[in-house]
């Protein structure tokens, strides 16, 4: 198998116990109140994303989905604008995972920023068409502070998964 360029090292598989684990302490990081400025990263979809382009078998549309209903309930929303935000993200996010992971994790970075520009701008347009008030123009800050935050994700999400530097010299993995 050839390995891509970004992976410089084997990494072990994946618990699915972290997975869930991640997704729910994301979940938990939108529901807290933290003055819910138009600004604020979402870290749900981020971690959704995530786990799209590295697990996709394990995270798929349907649990984007569920999340996304779940977001919808917690902030009064309209009910479906997180959920179609979040499928579409996911759904896009599935198709490009492969050819994302052959660049490197800054590279990757501008490659994600328009999956969330496209996201905010979906659930932007649904809560508009449903009388809702336009937040402002620092929305368009939080696709940003998403893609500059796709490097801390990667290493923190990934850090379980990677393997100790074995000095032993006899064994080839």
């Amino acid at each position: 198998m050839i390995m891509p360029r970004g992976n410089d090292q084997l990494l072990l598989p994946v618990n699915p116990l972290w997975v869930g684990f991640t997704l729910m302490v994301a979940f938990a990081l939108n529901v807290v109140p933290m003055g819910r400025l138009p600004a604020m990263p979402d870290f749900l979809a981020l971690v959704l994303v995530f786990w799209n382009v590295h697990q996709s078998r394990r995270v798929g549309v349907g649990l984007a989905f569920a999340f996304g209903l779940m977001m919808d309930v917690h902030d009064g929303a309209v009910l479906g604008q997180h959920a179609l935000a979040y499928t579409l993200l996911s759904f896009f996010a599935i198709t490009i995972h492969r050819r994302l992971l052959w660049f490197a994790v800054p590279s990757q970075t501008v490659q994600i920023l328009p999956l969330f520009l496209a996201a905010h701008a979906v659930s932007l347009i649904v809560r508009m068409i449903a009388g809702g008030m336009f937040p402002g123009w620092e929305l368009l800050l939080a696709p940003i502070f998403e893609a500059m935050l796709w490097p801390v994700a990667t290493w923190l999400l990934l850090a379980p998964q990677r393997r100790a530097p074995d000095p032993d010299q006899n064994r080839p993995l």
